[in-house]
């Protein structure tokens, strides 16, 4: 079992866009194994994406609403129709806030070994399929947040008030 570290943001890598995944090789599989040690390692993980242990691929894995795997090159649709609930990120441990995101999303991509994969839900599956997408394309759930919701976080992030690995000494 190898469990990455997870990467905090001010990492570059986190808001850097991911290159498109075109070798599906031993070296893919180990990332995504790594990837989903790095999300089962730890209690009340959801997903984990390639750039939060520092690889730059479109590459994620998720656990949530009892579905479990992971997802390649990602494209989404998304409902019109919209949840609002509390959000966090194991990039910016500790902080959560209210995030409207779609109701119901639909992921299409490839698995490990290429072949076409496409992953539906509602509610907590859709939100975390559209958390871990953004992943990929450098940005991060703050960057949604709107009004006094954004000021705050943005605020807090500043500060320094979320759960980083150097405040934990």
């Amino acid at each position: 079992m190898t469990m990455r570290p997870i990467r905090i943001i001010g990492d570059p890598v986190l808001r850097t866009g991911c290159e498109p995944v075109t070798t599906f090789d031993a070296e893919l599989r180990a990332l995504v194994t790594d990837l989903m040690d790095t999300l089962l390692g730890a209690p009340g993980r959801a997903g984990v994406a390639a750039p939060q242990i520092g690889v730059s691929a479109q590459v994620f894995v998720y656990d949530a609403d009892g579905h479990r795997g992971h997802l390649i090159n990602p494209t989404l649709e998304l409902s019109d129709e919209l949840q609002d609930d509390e959000e966090g990120c194991l990039s910016i441990p500790g902080l959560y806030f209210p995030t409207v995101r779609a109701l119901h999303a639909t992921a299409h991509g490839v698995d490990q070994h290429g072949e076409p994969l496409t992953i539906a839900g509602s509610g907590f599956l859709a939100r975390a399929l559209q958390h871990e997408t953004d992943h990929l394309g450098g940005r991060l759930y703050v960057d949604t947040l709107r009004g006094d919701t954004r000021r705050r976080a943005l605020r807090e992030i500043r500060a320094g008030r979320f759960d980083s690995p150097s405040r934990r000494r």
